[in-house]
């Protein structure tokens, strides 16, 4: 029994009890927005994961994606990658692994990991095509599906699955004249596949079958986006709402089946497009949740992309988005490595919050911390922050010297100090 199908019957789980518990939310709210498909809760009971809700009216969430490369694959680094991402308050990890055991590697991320964990299995069916026939093209449907089947045995609570990349949407991306025709990597494996064999995408033509795998371990489907824009120059263009019509059928179907899912997007895109893009996918959904990649407000800050996904992030959950996918400094340019991972997570948490805060949620927390500054309260403050650590080592590395209850940019002339001093006499 899914969590949706219990949510329909009138049943309130566990999980939905704890995560109204998290949101302040009443839990009837939960379970009729479970019901309708307008929160998923991620737990696959094999993993059994720490509750987590990700939809409409609960705080917008973090994910952080590690993973080995063939050109770099350390599994220990992963792990240990894994670790930072939550010790920086990430909501849930994802691993993209391409290089090395894929099996082990998801093995031992499993055990270190207690939040929601997600994958996208192509990648595996892809790899390992490639290594005993020679190409990605060469897995057969079989294969994408005993690859879904298989990580959900492990433990994984949601996966990709790039269902809009069809034969149809493949021939007009053809015709469109795109500045860069894809860049996401599964959503390339689905498109080399499809015109090779001269086939449709199995994931789309066999739904119903990828439907029944998800249902059995209550793997929850995060329905790619392959067409998604990797530079301004293409943002909500025709290619990218094409798969979005697509996307918004089967998530009905998905609804039908009682299988939890959540919509993926959208890549690259100005801020003046944000608004109009939420809102009408949105609308295509019936507000499934939103799981965007930044989105990336300009093209031309490689080393500093955490920072552009930031500001594209704040934006979108302010608009509806629900679930920030973090980008890292590397981003773009390399493996990203722990510290890369860290500042992805911190970035895309502060987004995160200043979504939440325009949308009314935790301003309780912005204001007990302008209290703290307010009385000079040091310690209050580095309670409160995104990252205490980084704050204390800012302070301790120039420490005020006429004045230890300021900071040393203004020592005795704090102005907060002299107003305390004065005017609330």
């Amino acid at each position: 029994m899914t969590q949706m199908e219990d949510a329909k019957r009138g049943i309130i789980t566990e999980q939905m009890k704890e995560v109204a518990k998290e949101e302040g939310i009443e839990v009837e709210v939960i379970r009729r927005r479970v019901a309708s498909g307008k929160i998923v809760i991620p737990f696959n009971p094999i993993h059994s994961p720490k509750p987590l809700g990700i939809g409409k009216g609960l705080r917008v969430k973090v994910n952080a994606n590690i993973g080995t490369s063939r050109e770099h694959c350390d599994p220990h680094e992963e792990v240990e990658k894994a670790k930072v991402a939550i010790e920086s308050g990430a909501h849930t990890v994802m691993d993209l692994s391409t290089g090395g055991d894929l099996d082990e590697i998801r093995k031992k991320i499993l055990e270190v990991v207690n939040v929601p964990f997600g994958t996208v299995p192509v990648y595996q069916a892809g790899i390992e095509a490639m290594k005993k026939k020679g190409a990605i093209v060469d897995m057969t449907a079989d294969d994408m599906f005993r690859a879904f089947e298989h990580q959900a045995k492990q433990g994984v609570d949601f996966a990709v699955a790039h269902v809009g990349v069809t034969k149809e949407s493949v021939e007009r991306l053809k015709r469109q004249k795109r500045m860069i025709p894809m860049v996401s990597r599964g959503g390339a494996f689905h498109m080399a596949w499809i015109l090779h064999h001269g086939e449709e995408n199995p994931l789309y033509k066999e739904f119903d079958y990828l439907l029944e795998i998800a249902k059995e371990y209550d793997l929850t489907l995060s329905l790619g986006d392959g067409m998604r824009s990797g530079a301004i120059y293409d943002s909500n263009d025709r290619a990218k709402f094409q798969e979005l019509l697509i996307i918004g059928e089967l998530v009905e179907r998905c609804r039908e089946k009682g299988v939890q899912c959540m919509v993926e997007g959208p890549g690259h895109m100005p801020m003046n497009h944000i608004e109009s893009n939420i809102r009408i996918m949105k609308t295509v959904t019936r507000e499934a949740p939103y799981f965007v990649l930044g989105p990336l407000v300009t093209d031309i800050a490689p080393g500093y992309d955490h920072l552009v996904a930031g500001i594209g992030g704040a934006i979108a959950g302010y608009y509806g988005a629900d679930f920030l996918c973090y980008v890292t400094p590397a981003e773009h340019l390399a493996l990203p490595d722990k510290e890369d991972v860290k500042q992805g997570v911190i970035a895309a948490r502060i987004a995160a919050h200043a979504a939440d805060l325009a949308r009314g949620i935790d301003v309780d927390l912005d204001n007990e911390f302008s209290k703290a500054r307010d009385s000079l309260n040091w310690k209050k403050m580095f309670e409160l922050c995104v990252d205490p650590e980084k704050a204390k080592e800012y302070r301790k590395r120039n420490p005020p010297l006429e004045d230890p209850s300021t900071c040393s940019m203004c020592g005795k002339l704090c102005a907060i100090k002299i107003v305390n001093e004065y005017l609330k006499k």
